[in-house]
């Protein structure tokens, strides 16, 4: 997922570098909601992990 929001910010860059300020925006809105989901996710899962208390 994290590949998914890093792709859609890379087209933002390069759609802004070129003037299209409608896909950039898109494509940055996209990246960022994405890479919130990456983080919630990664926050829960590292959660279940301390609380599981498996050792790894």
């Amino acid at each position: 997922m994290l590949q998914w929001a890093l792709i859609f910010l890379l087209v933002a860059l390069v759609a802004g570098v070129f003037g299209f300020g409608g896909i950039a925006s898109a494509s940055a809105g996209i990246a960022q909601i994405l890479f919130f989901i990456f983080i919630a996710l990664f926050v829960a899962a590292l959660l279940f992990r301390v609380i599981s208390g498996r050792a790894p």
